[in-house]
């Protein structure tokens, strides 16, 4: 499970109890990892709870109760989900359904039960959704919803997020409530100058002290690992639910994300031909709404000439960094661009912009992660150094986070 592979189970509940039962001997969801130690029947709990036991009211609809006879995947699943803060509900774990039907008295946002301790008795808690985490593979039951058990647990939580969509009437919270969410645009008129490589190293670098979101507009992304296959959702969906489910935007972007070490990023359009039809004012809301959520620091944009309003995108940027090349056609590239901004009265955008060549540069490496080291990351450091002594006034005081 991402996020996990350094986690040891201490079988200690860190924020409560877990309600034991009979701990089953099964198998560990893709990517957790499994303790030497044997299991004490307790786990982490999602919150210490206040008030009289029993009790579901966190909020109203507010609580997800997970029951798992297999104590280490109750647990370790637990942990996992409680490190999502942003999650729209609180976490009641048990290992048995004798202490959940005693514990959970009704009003339950969503029921979360392994399919070798599902009962009909279950049904009695009317949780506004009943999931099973399938575990041989066959729908036994009507009426509930199926999650694969032993898929990697990121995209356990993402099905468990859109099953809550279907009755969800309140957003995630948000993460950065202090902190506004600054865009920093990526574009060149020039061809081959290795912009995306940019990008992706300055998005990757800032991900490590920063939350941050990678969106890629270029026409053919050229990265095999960004690009979503058939069945992903793409930008192409961001912008589906961002005008007809507004209401639920923030649940279905999460549902969307991918990640890259630290870094978030939303899959880029299958067919570059789509960015052709989005207006400028779609790619104006999507900026706004993502500034309102605020759940991120800093938004990289990779931008292209295929997008309408290509230039209002640019205004909205807190900087600018349009890479170019040192031969003739380049530089009259440039220079035809710089003249255009001008004439339409674009001149903030220049005044934001910084212009450099990576032409010294004739080597990268082909693992993305791997883009975090070497010639080209030690110049977007000196970037990024400058960029947050600006937003300090010099930053003097503060610790360099990129040394």
């Amino acid at each position: 499970m991402k996020g996990m592979a350094d986690k040891k189970m201490t079988g200690k509940a860190a924020a409560g109890e877990l309600r034991t039962g009979e701990a089953g001997a099964g198998k560990v969801p893709s990517g957790l990892v499994r303790n030497d130690k044997t299991g004490t029947g307790r786990a982490v709990a999602g919150q210490v709870r206040s008030g009289e036991a029993g009790s579901s009211e966190v909020g109203a609809h507010r609580v997800m109760a997970l029951c798992d006879p297999e104590e280490e995947y109750a647990q370790l699943m637990t942990e996992f989900l409680n490190k999502h803060k942003s999650l729209p509900w609180k976490l009641h774990t048990y290992t048995g359904t004798e202490e959940l039907l005693r514990e959970e008295k009704g009003g339950l946002a969503m029921l979360v039960v392994a399919e070798s301790a599902f009962c009909q008795e279950l049904k009695q808690l009317a949780p506004a959704r009943l999931v099973v985490l399938n575990e041989s593979g066959v729908m036994k039951w009507q009426d509930v919803s199926y999650v694969d058990k032993y898929q990697e647990a990121e995209e356990v939580l993402k099905y468990l997020l859109g099953i809550y969509m279907e009755v969800a009437e309140v957003q995630l919270p948000r993460l950065c409530r202090n902190s506004r969410t600054k865009f920093i645009g990526n574009y060149s008129p020039v061809r081959r100058c290795m912009q995306t490589s940019f990008a992706i190293t300055m998005s990757q670098l800032l991900a490590v002290e920063h939350p941050t979101l990678y969106l890629n507009f270029e026409h053919y992304a050229g990265i095999s690992e960004l690009l979503p296959d058939l069945q992903t959702l793409d930008m192409a969906d961001l912008l589906y639910f961002l005008n007809a489910e507004k209401d639920k935007f923030r649940l279905r972007m999460r549902t969307m994300l991918k990640h890259k070490g630290k870094l978030d990023y939303i899959p880029p359009m299958k067919s570059g031909q789509n960015l052709l039809s989005v207006t400028s004012g779609e790619w104006t809301g999507l900026l706004r709404k993502l500034e309102e959520l605020n759940e991120y620091e800093y938004v990289v944009l990779d931008l292209s000439e295929s997008m309408q309003g290509l230039f209002e995108i640019l205004r909205q940027c807190r900087k600018v960094y349009t890479l170019t090349r040192e031969d003739r056609i380049a530089r009259s590239k440039l220079m035809q661009y710089e003249q255009i901004l001008a004439l339409y009265e674009y001149k903030d955008v220049l005044d934001k912009t910084r212009k450099l060549s990576l032409s010294h540069i004739h080597r990268l490496p082909e693992e993305l992660e791997l883009l975090t080291k070497g010639e080209l990351a030690e110049l977007v450091k000196g970037l990024l150094r400058e960029l947050e002594a600006e937003q300090s006034d010099g930053g003097h005081g503060e610790e360099d986070p990129w040394s």
